[in-house]
């Protein structure tokens, strides 16, 4: 079974494919409904914004949107508009640690859990509350933050039991998604949002892994996973064929190689700071106790000219090699992928029309032309070149 997606902003649309069928999960991580106002939105903009909201909220009707996550800015006509349009949408919102104060209840659903194709899929959300910059804001008021990490326990304790994948949608930003990763165990995919970090190899902390885009829609993203098993560790597909390869063609000329070779080769893959060595660790496999030492053995023996050794040591290395190949077989896998978003991507047609009846309601005013440039007069009296 393959599910993957493509990305607009902070959303990641995941499809499954299996014998003919596709099905399609799409998840937004926030700050979706609402450009970023430095304060209160300006009362002459309130009813362009509503409007605006609105529009969204019915193109991500039609998009077939699933779920939405709440970001800082998504309040910024308050809880009572955001209420609205939840109403008006679909799809859930979701905030596992957003709370109504008044009735200390969470504002909107806490999680959500999607059966695709027999893959149980949990989803819960976080809204962090470094993301206002002081307590006053007034897209706070009437709203109480529960602590990030604490939810998040919460969260992959009530979800583990009923489903095979969590996913967080995270409105921390990406130190504190970083952080989480590797204090909360549990959580197989952080699709993050707030800061806006372009991640085109998505980070693996312990069994976690992060992904996340530029805003403002510059780019869409596509993540496949394959799965192979029930193991929660997946490998970035393209280093774990370049492990494989590098490998393979090692174990095939470890018979023959001379000296320089084999040096090139452990030092490359092996060393300190080699890309191989280090997803070794990062992917958590075993490497034979004396691989490497055999193969320092190797070298050193062919350096001295030592007639019996290197056949022996050869033969011990192609099957060290092999055995760090078998740890390989059977893992999940990932494939993720970002794509320039540009012309070649066509809109909806009732999209696109609700979007030009907005624009004719509220044109966007004219940029005011630049300045005009003129040289500096020499100043007078100054000797004329």
């Amino acid at each position: 079974m393959r599910f993957g997606g493509l990305a607009r902003r902070g959303t990641w649309i995941k499809e499954v494919r299996e014998g003919g069928k596709k099905e399609a999960l799409i998840l937004d991580t926030g700050d979706l409904l609402f450009k970023k106002y430095s304060g209160p939105v300006p009362e002459n903009e309130i009813k362009m914004a509503m409007e605006k909201a609105k529009l969204i909220i019915d193109s991500l009707n039609l998009m077939g949107y699933d779920v939405l996550a709440i970001g800082d800015d998504d309040l910024s006509l308050g809880k009572e508009f955001l209420l609205e349009m939840s109403g008006r949408a679909t799809f859930p919102f979701l905030s596992s640690n957003v709370i109504d104060e008044s009735s200390g209840k969470p504002l909107f659903q806490m999680y959500l859990i999607k059966n695709m194709d027999g893959l149980r899929i949990g989803i819960f959300s976080l809204l962090g509350p470094d993301t206002f910059p002081n307590p006053y804001d007034p897209r706070r008021k009437g709203l109480l933050l529960r602590s990030p990490t604490e939810t998040a326990q919460a969260m992959v304790k009530e979800l583990q039991p009923r489903t095979d994948l969590i996913i967080l949608l995270s409105h921390l930003g990406y130190p504190k998604d970083v952080e989480l990763a590797q204090t909360v165990p549990g959580i197989h995919l952080i699709v993050g949002g707030h800061t806006g970090v372009n991640l085109p190899h998505p980070p693996v902390l312990k069994t976690t892994m992060i992904v996340q885009m530029a805003p403002k829609g510059l780019y869409g993203g596509r993540l496949d996973l394959a799965f192979h098993s029930n193991e929660p560790h997946f490998f970035n597909s393209s280093e774990k064929r370049t492990f494989e390869n590098s490998l393979n063609q090692f174990k095939e000329r470890v018979a023959f190689s001379d000296v320089t070779e084999i040096e090139a080769w452990l030092q490359h893959n092996f060393g300190l700071y080699s890309r191989i060595f280090h997803l070794g660790r990062q992917y958590h496999l075993s490497l034979p106790e004396e691989f490497i030492q055999n193969l320092r053995d190797l070298i050193a023996s062919l350096k001295a000219q030592d007639a019996e050794k290197p056949k022996a040591l050869r033969m011990k290395i192609k099957g060290e090699a092999e055995q760090i190949l078998k740890q390989l077989q059977g893992r999940n896998e990932f494939i993720h992928n970002l794509i320039a978003l540009g012309e070649q991507i066509k809109d909806h047609p009732e999209i696109g029309r609700m979007v030009e009846a907005f624009r004719s309601k509220y044109p966007e005013p004219e940029k005011p032309a630049p300045p005009r440039q003129e040289a500096p007069r020499p100043k007078s009296g100054a000797p004329q070149k």
